[in-house]
């Protein structure tokens, strides 16, 4: 189909809805579980030694105990947190190795839908079972392991997902169309983690249904809600949207050969669309310093700043909310200024943000408020401004394989950020180091975005 022909298509309001519900849903998943409440559960108190926790209580606890009591306690939190990072960078090993296949076999078989819903239905059930991570040391490893789980096939069903926006948007109005889909995330994580403050987190318990604090049982009941809420509003874009058309109908390429025609596009790519080529290795670094801002954002306001549980979570009720008017608006500017200045302009002001968190990272609450909403502010735009960057590139019929190697090529280095973040905590010695090494992240990949130019096919 031309880019002119394209242009004139009607994509009914009720597909572009139920695809925009489908992040609405899933963002139960990206911020209750990823962002700002399990995983900061998983590197809380609980799962520390019982005997290093009763001796920093018995010093007097936050903000009052000193000595080897905090420094072990300390060094506890941090381990806790490095794991994590070691776990979420080899989900990014595991996703490198297997997108760009996926998003290439729902092209030729027409099953981009189907493992929509496949992808999904894993991801919610990973959610589901995080009830049974109690809050003690012995559960940490399955919690990890859930949170790996769970972070792998949702990257796998972004593939399918982000391959839909060229099904639902026309290249004059695909950058909105992205941002509204961002939008819907950031919104629908409002509403998720207002449910989730009033009825297991604010106040004194019991809260909804009884549910208590021991062992974790109230935050383990969000993660039951999460999978619920995920499960409702990721139905509609399974029953509205069209499967999509298949482009190599009727033939099934084994695993070898998928790999073989998946090296032959790499070439390809490199040899006749190379702007293309390097806007999947700039996008493949700074997007997964985004990820990380998400990732260790929960941890860090927890851990660097002293937000509490339920201070994290007005956090990311705000947080979302700028998020959201952010991305809205930049969807808008994108159709009139282009997708990459939108892309430079916010990498921008996410080095300069992380920056000025470091520095003041004794500041406080106050200090994470004003540096985490400007944060908030400028990686919803980087993402969705990414997304229609591509969808612009894409060829018809590969829309899949080229989003799933957008995925590759940010999971193929996705242990950067991570492993940055772990490395840096380390040599630090203390959590808000990390910060650091996700500043590096972005830096490098708006240093690479700057020279790019790109002719859109569509």
């Amino acid at each position: 189909m031309t880019t002119a022909a394209q242009a004139d298509v009607k994509i009914p309001r009720r597909q572009v809805i139920s695809w925009a519900l489908w992040d609405w849903g899933t963002s139960a998943f990206s911020v209750l579980i990823t962002t700002f409440v399990f995983a900061r559960y998983i590197v809380s108190s609980y799962f520390i030694d019982p005997e290093i926790v009763a001796n920093y209580e018995a010093a007097g606890g936050e903000g009052v105990a000193t000595g080897t009591a905090l420094t072990n306690f300390q060094a506890a939190e941090a381990n806790l947190t490095s794991w994590v990072g070691w776990a979420m960078a080899i989900a990014g090993v595991i996703v490198a190795v297997v997108a760009p296949i996926v998003g290439q076999r729902t092209d030729a078989g027409g099953k981009r839908k189907l493992w929509l819903g496949i992808n999904t239905g894993i991801v919610i059930a990973a959610t589901a079972a995080m009830f049974f991570v109690e809050g003690t040391p012995q559960f940490f490893v399955l919690g990890i392991v859930l949170l790996t789980i769970g972070n792998v096939f949702y990257e796998m069903a972004n593939v399918n997902y982000n391959a839909m926006l060229l099904q639902v948007s026309t290249p004059t109005n695909m950058g909105r169309v992205s941002g509204f889909g961002w939008g819907m995330g950031y919104f629908g994580g409002i509403v998720v983690l207002l449910i989730a403050l009033v009825g297991f987190i604010f106040g004194d318990p019991p809260y909804w249904f009884g549910v208590t604090t021991e062992g974790g049982m109230n935050i383990r009941a969000v993660a039951v809600f999460g999978a619920m809420w995920a499960l409702v509003f990721s139905l509609p874009v399974l029953f509205n949207v069209p499967e999509n058309v298949a482009s190599a109908p009727g033939k099934k390429a084994g695993i070898i050969e998928s790999y073989t025609i998946l090296f032959r596009k790499i070439t390809d790519l490199y040899r006749n669309a190379r702007p293309t080529f390097y806007f999947l290795l700039a996008s493949a670094v700074f997007r997964d310093g985004l990820a990380a801002v998400f990732a260790f954002g929960g941890i860090l306001a927890g851990t660097v700043f002293g937000l509490s549980f339920t201070e994290v979570i007005l956090f990311a009720i705000g947080g979302n909310l700028v998020a959201g008017i952010g991305v809205l608006f930049s969807g808008w500017i994108d159709d009139k200024i282009g997708s990459k200045r939108v892309i430079v302009i916010s990498l921008a002001g996410l080095v300069l943000t992380g920056i000025g968190l470091f520095i003041f990272h004794d500041g406080g609450a106050n200090a994470f408020w004003i540096g985490g909403l400007m944060l908030t502010f400028f990686v919803g735009p980087a993402q969705a401004s990414s997304r229609a960057y591509l969808g612009h590139l894409a060829p018809e019929g590969h829309e899949g394989e080229i989003f799933g190697l957008y995925a590759t090529t940010g999971r193929a280095i996705s242990f950067l950020a991570p492993t940055l973040f772990a490395l840096f905590v380390l040599w630090g010695g203390a959590t808000y180091f990390g910060i650091l090494g996700i500043v590096v992240v972005l830096l490098a990949g708006l240093l690479l975005m700057i020279p790019l130019r790109a002719k859109f096919i569509r």
